[in-house]
């Protein structure tokens, strides 16, 4: 499972997402070549996006396909921490994996 939280400059968590992605259910049938941010999530390994990734990863997630194969709940909430992420100052969407 890869879990979500925005984190400031510093590693402090600021928000905890409450979905956790499965990895083996949806993200492996994400095509990395037309949503390469969503592509690049791995299940063993974190990725952090920046601020001006978090309005590209915000693009591929407005996807009706992203959002079918992500599940209304899990998209509603990454579009949300990529705002949270892209309000603040020196804050960062992170992706966990186990």
């Amino acid at each position: 499972m890869i879990t979500m939280q925005v984190r400031g400059e510093t590693g402090d968590i600021v928000v905890h997402g409450s979905s956790q992605l499965d990895w083996m259910k949806t993200l492996q049938h994400v095509n990395a070549d037309r949503f390469p941010f969503l592509g690049s999530l791995l299940p063993f390994a974190d990725t952090m996006f920046n601020s001006r990734q978090t309005v590209r990863l915000r693009q591929e997630i407005a996807d009706l396909s992203v959002q079918e194969l992500l599940g209304q709940a899990a998209a509603a909430e990454i579009e949300g921490l990529c705002r949270r992420v892209e309000r603040g100052s020196h804050l960062y969407l992170w992706f966990l994996g186990d």
